[in-house]
């Protein structure tokens, strides 16, 4: 039960209602609040104020060391003009963290997550209350606006607790502790999270969003605490026993380690239970893996389309290409896609992607960007190369820093262009129809019916005067009379409605969007939360490669090296050899890091690595794969555990750290030991370092109940556990680099998606970094002057190819035939 427990997903289900479970016993037998659900993360720190090239922001321990000018506004896209004076300020005013600065003034006495708050703790014995969300999260918002707005709830916690407030994107090792412990004594979990600790950091209670007053039988925030300080008071002991004995079972429970000498899984087997588990779940009307809420889960197509690369010949590969391609197609069309203004939303509220929740998340931008290219070079279809420089556009438009890093989300609600002070879920982005009509009130020539720009819209959007959004999707009343954009017919079928061409509707639907994008700017914009976090930035790092690579997109790639100047630059410490977890956009839009930063955790290093590795295959600059080096050394150093392999998601050093995890789930973002087996078998190809190798294979036994008994929990892993089975190919170009020759062979290798493979250059020009660590590479050159590939497997090469035409043909039949063979 306990492992089954831990196994809840933990996606963001921010507009699903989060429930909070308590335990009976808590309340006593005879009390009505007994059914009750809630949830809890996890923490660390690590403090050394390295030398980074960003302005560093000094925190003051007390409250009223705060000088007028540390009351800074949130970094926001659209909080609206400065509000009247605030009734109260507390020490989060100090910080840089958006969440935190919502927060900042509460009439609560908060504290960041520090020292400070666990002395205080100790030093006047009380429990703390330790709140978790982040900036773009709606019922955090909700209970914000409830609980923590409430000055009776406010005088209790501050008078009762040690109040911390945690953002969980800044500290996802602090977030994970305490929302497994969450997870395995309610089943459930989410935020905000709520979590009661001793002050030696146990978790004793712990829930998720509480109304602020009781609601029939469930009990609201007010009575939880009340019952808390009560049951602190008279029956501590039990208490601490109670969470005492959780966290001992935890501890075992979530231990993932290999036994000595173990192999790996076999491979085969092990893709072909993820395939039928995937299949088992697949909704095959409108694609995706479950009825609703659903959610793009970018790692379940990713392995779809790897699974078909081997078993292109079979009919289980090709009914994963079509889930993949889709579910793909599908969201494409959806109002999980924002037609107007680009880029996609967190998840879709109801089976047909229609209806959506509305925040965007920067890992979704990058994770979908890479499957829709992904996609474009496995079908050729053009849709879906659009869908991903779609994407990216957005990103590069609101995302995006000046110094070449890249924001974490943007908001659901925001205030309605009509004015008021309520914000609403997505009222930046719906339409009535009357708002339509006068937009685009132009009669279309020749239409049927003198038809106008705006029925030719509506009608290809599904946009309907009392709306398009059914009750049932919109259970707070947000959404009446308006509309969310969807196709529901295709330019062909549009085009035979109104009488005109097929050509003359997408000249009518492209002008029409880019007039509803201008009218978009105009409106109160939500919230932009442009925390820079070092591991969104290193999957988007990848995208912007990947996509560039694969469309020969110069202006995307100048955008992704931009992007591995700012990690360098800004979060990379390079005195102590350390990965720095955040850093912020200043009051003056100066990147600005807080003192002392926030170390980067395993997904940082892994991600960033991961982005490097994609960034040097795209432009063969060495100076990306030196550094990708650099950091899975300094990985290894901080996080490898050497007696049961893999890697611990922070520094297992961290006394402040009670559980020492290894994610074993590939969930909205992959896991970081997922990732991690990629890059050690890249850097293995790249280095010639068999102890990479040996240490991808460790990882991957290490995890080889999971993979073997729930490979849909770890899509990302099974792909990696198919490319150390497959062995990874090496394609190598011999040229220099910018010539026409090289560009050709080049263009023909990124065509394709070759999930099993590493790409070389070597320009006689160039500065010996790979052929320093392969030898073998020394024997290859050009033939007949011009630039030359060769194919090799474990540096048994083909014959010397310099036609584009031809390696490409070499390079899709040697992969199926090799694949084939080891299937």
């Amino acid at each position: 039960m306990l492992r089954l427990a831990l196994r809840q997903s933990t996606s963001r289900y921010n507009r699903l209602e989060p429930t909070a479970r308590l335990p009976a016993a808590f309340f006593g037998p005879d009390s009505p609040h007994q059914n009750f659900k809630d949830q809890r993360r996890r923490f660390r720190r690590i403090l050394h104020p390295p030398s980074v090239k960003s302005t560093l922001v000094q925190r003051p321990h007390q409250a009223h060391d705060l000088s007028p000018s540390a009351f800074m506004s949130m970094a926001s896209g659209g909080d609206g003009p400065s509000a009247p004076p605030h009734r109260h300020t507390n020490r989060l005013a100090n910080e840089r963290s958006p969440y935190l600065l919502q927060h900042a003034h509460n009439p609560v006495d908060w504290y960041p997550w520090g020292q400070e708050a666990f002395d205080k703790a100790k030093k006047e014995d009380k429990p703390i209350f330790l709140s978790v969300g982040y900036s773009t999260c709606h019922w955090c918002h909700v209970m914000e606006r409830e609980s923590f707005e409430d000055d009776e709830i406010g005088k209790i916690l501050s008078d009762n607790f040690v109040s911390i407030k945690l953002d969980r994107e800044e500290r996802p090792d602090v977030d994970k502790v305490y929302m497994t412990f969450v997870q395995a004594t309610s089943g459930g979990g989410g935020w905000p999270m709520s979590v009661w600790l001793t002050p030696d950091l146990r978790p004793f209670i712990g829930g998720t969003y509480f109304p602020p007053r009781d609601q029939g039988r469930r009990p609201g925030f007010k009575t939880v605490l009340t019952r808390i300080m009560d049951q602190w008071q008279n029956n501590r002991l039990a208490l601490e026993s109670s969470g005492e004995r959780i966290m001992d079972a935890l501890k075992k429970g979530t231990a993932v380690s290999a036994n000595p000498g173990s192999s790996p899984p076999r491979a085969s087997d092990v893709a072909n239970r993820c395939l039928q588990q995937l299949i088992s779940s697949y909704e095959e009307e409108y694609g995706g893996f479950r009825d609703a809420p659903k959610f793009p889960t970018p790692v379940n197509l990713m392995f779809l389309m790897t699974y078909w690369c081997v078993n292109r010949s079979t009919s289980d590969g090709a009914e994963a290409l079509q889930m993949a391609l889709h579910t793909l197609r599908m969201m494409a069309l959806g109002g999980i896609h924002d037609h107007v203004a680009q880029g996609f939303h967190r998840y879709s509220t109801d089976s047909s992607w229609h209806v959506p929740h509305f925040e965007k998340m920067l890992y979704d931008q990058a994770q979908l960007a890479v499957a829709y290219i992904t996609a474009s070079q496995v079908s050729g279809e053009e849709l879906f190369s659009d869908v991903a420089k779609d994407i990216l556009l957005y990103v590069s438009r609101d995302l995006s820093d000046e110094s070449g890093g890249f924001y974490s989300a943007e908001d659901a609600d925001s205030v309605p262009a009509s004015g008021g002070p309520e914000k609403r879920e997505g009222a930046f982005c719906v339409w009535t129809a009357s708002e339509v009509r006068e937009l685009l009130p132009d009669v279309v020539e020749g239409a049927t019916s003198s038809a106008t720009q705006a029925d030719v819209f509506m009608h290809h959007y599904g946009v309907k005067v009392p709306g398009n959004v059914a009750p049932e999707q919109d259970p707070h009343g947000e959404l009446q009379g308006q509309n969310v954009l969807i196709v529901r017919y295709s330019a062909e079928l549009t085009a035979a409605h109104f009488g005109i061409s097929v050509e003359k509707v997408d000249e009518l639907l492209a002008s029409a969007r880019a007039r509803l994008a201008e009218v978009r700017k105009h409106r109160p914009r939500p919230h932009l939360d442009s925390k820079m976090l070092a591991s969104w930035n290193g999957l988007m790092l990848s995208a912007y490669a990947c996509v560039g690579a694969a469309l020969g997109d110069k202006f995307l790639l100048e955008r992704a090296v931009q992007a591995g100047n700012f990690l360098k630059k800004h979060l990379w410490d390079a005195e102590q050899k350390t990965i720095l977890r955040s850093c912020y956009r200043g009051d003056e839009m100066e990147v600005q890091q807080i003192s002392p930063p926030i170390s980067g955790f395993l997904d940082d290093y892994a991600f960033v690595t991961g982005g490097l590795l994609d960034l040097y295959e795209a432009t063969l600059e060495t100076e990306w794969l030196q550094w990708a080096e650099e950091l899975q050394l300094r990985q290894d150093e901080l996080f490898w555990d050497e007696h049961g392999g893999g890697y611990f998601c922070s520094d297992p050093n961290d006394n402040t750290v009670l559980l020492q995890l290894k994610e074993d789930q590939d969930g909205a973002e992959p896991s970081a030991n997922s990732v991690s087996a990629s890059n050690l078998l890249r850097l293995s190809h790249y280095t010639g370092k068999q102890e990479w190798l040996h240490r991808c294979e460790r990882l991957l036994a290490a995890f080889s109940d999971r993979l073997s008994m729930a490979p849909i929990a770890l899509p990302e892993m099974v792909r990696a556990l198919m490319a150390q089975h497959y062995t990874l190919k090496q394609i190598v170009i011999c040229g220099q680099r910018d010539s026409p020759d090289t560009t050709s062979l080049l263009t023909a290798v990124n065509s394709l998606f070759l999930p099993h493979k590493v790409l070389m250059l070597i320009d006689k020009d160039g500065d010996g970094f790979l052929s320093q660590r392969l030898p073998v590479l020394s024997s290859m050159c050009q033939q007949g002057g011009v630039a030359t590939a060769y194919v090799c497997q474990d540096f048994t090469c083909s014959l010397p190819v310099t036609d584009p035409q031809e390696l490409r043909r070499l390079l899709l039949d040697g992969f199926s035939q090799t694949e084939a063979q080891k299937n």
